[in-house]
């Protein structure tokens, strides 16, 4: 990836994607973390060896990418900063905010920007994300390209052509790893009740959901397949999903991820003033 890369903001996020660059052969010197105050970038710098500065139109000012990576709720405010420096620029610019629609930002920089909105999730801070990500009609080929690639960094990509599809994916990955948690959670406690130490049920629980996530993304067959194969007839397995079945899990599941999608489309509105 032959770019100069800045980085608008030195969160967790923002150091989780620099770290995979680096790791998959970006040179630090290629890229620039801003924050407010020296102190919020000390330790990045240290630790990850690329450039720092409090300037952000400094650091945009010779940047072929520029990823925005603030709060949502300061975005208008630093994109409005910025909006000189991009324009005389041009660079493709990547947003990881959430809640706030391509457009919106676009407007904010100035407008007629080569745009990518990434839904990413919290997992990519271990190398294992997933993320969404929609182009508006200004970015090249060769810019969508070099969007993957920073993504990959931290985990899969998958494109959607329309960006209202991005709310669809905050409800399937953005959001999804609180899901997996609150099962982790219930299943900790159910156990506990069976007579498990909490800490023996965590464990099991965990390391049998990366087993089945392994197993589900190498395998040819589809879940509902390699449900089948685990479930005898009259057996235990069997007994349990029968029972959630009957108490309706599919359509908990897809209502909750009906309630994510819809305030992910509330939340855009909020964000954006409309």
């Amino acid at each position: 990836m032959a770019n100069k890369i800045t980085f608008i903001g030195a969160g967790n996020m923002a150091s989780a994607i620099i770290g995979g660059l680096i790791d998959s052969g970006v040179a630090p010197s290629t890229i620039t973390a801003t924050a407010p105050n020296d102190s919020e970038l000390t330790s990045i710098k240290q630790r990850l060896g690329i450039n720092t500065d409090t300037d952000n139109n400094a650091a945009v000012a010779e940047a072929d990418v520029v990823v925005l990576a603030v709060k949502p709720q300061i975005m208008r405010n630093v994109c409005e900063a910025l909006r000189d420096s991009v324009q005389r620029q041009q660079p493709l610019v990547i947003s990881i905010a959430a809640g706030l629609d391509a457009g919106t930002i676009d407007q904010w920089l100035g407008g007629q920007n080569a745009m990518v909105r990434c839904m990413p999730n919290t997992p990519s801070l271990v190398g294992y994300g997933a993320s969404g990500l929609y182009a508006n009609a200004n970015v090249s080929d060769a810019q969508r390209d070099v969007a993957t690639q920073l993504m990959e960094a931290v985990g899969i990509v998958e494109w959607v052509e329309e960006e209202a599809l991005l709310d669809a994916v905050t409800a399937v990955s953005g959001s999804a790893p609180a899901y997996f948690f609150l099962m982790f959670e219930a299943m900790e406690e159910a156990a506990v009740k069976l007579g498990l130490p909490a800490a023996t049920a965590r464990r099991l629980a965990i390391q049998t959901a990366l087993g089945a996530a392994t197993m589900a993304q190498q395998s040819d067959k589809d879940p509902a397949t390699l449900k089948q194969n685990v479930m005898s007839p009259g057996g235990t397995t069997e007994r349990a999903i029968q029972h959630m079945e009957e108490a309706q899990l599919r359509t908990t599941i897809a209502d909750a991820m009906q309630a994510c999608a819809d305030r992910a489309q509330a939340m855009a509105k909020e964000l954006s003033g409309s």
